[in-house]
């Protein structure tokens, strides 16, 4: 049964939050779910990509996003728990980035407190999400409801 990429981007985030090193077998479990996603997003996103002019800037970054996943999808297995950790964590990333793709291609807006589809006739508000790395903020939106009932929206 695959996995909602939703579910897995969810996994990721908290699977990159992690200060410990998790144990093997916890290791090996993501990885799986982060592969299975991966696998499932390429082909959607290249489909979604063929549709849309080739200098289309949205398109252009997706697709360079598939071709990263790809090299990650085959980069050996690393010695020792920490490179394995190190290398499920660049899969991760990719599984983030690809969602992210997915979403800006086909249309669909993200809550980013609730991590639910934003509707077209629901009440949305902007928000700005600090960076997953420390990076820059990142842009988005949220449920207007999620903005009133969270506690540090």
């Amino acid at each position: 049964m695959p996995v909602a990429p939703v579910t897995v981007r969810a996994a990721a985030s908290w699977f990159l939050d992690q200060l410990t090193l998790p144990r093997h077998g916890t290791v090996k479990a993501f990885e799986a779910d982060f592969r299975q996603t991966l696998e499932q997003l390429v082909p959607r996103i290249e489909q979604l990509a063929a549709d849309l002019p080739a200098d289309d800037v949205p398109r252009k970054v997706a697709l360079a996003g598939v071709e990263e996943a790809r090299w990650r999808l085959v980069e050996p297995g690393a010695a020792g728990l920490q490179g394995e950790v190190e290398r499920v964590k660049r899969l991760a990333r990719s599984v983030i980035s690809l969602c992210g793709h997915f979403d800006a291609l086909s249309g669909v807006r993200m809550c980013l407190l609730c991590d639910k589809p934003i509707e077209d006739n629901d009440a949305w508000d902007p928000y700005r999400q600090a960076g997953l790395t420390g990076g820059p903020a990142q842009p988005g939106r949220v449920h207007a409801v999620c903005a009133r009932t969270a506690c540090c929206p």
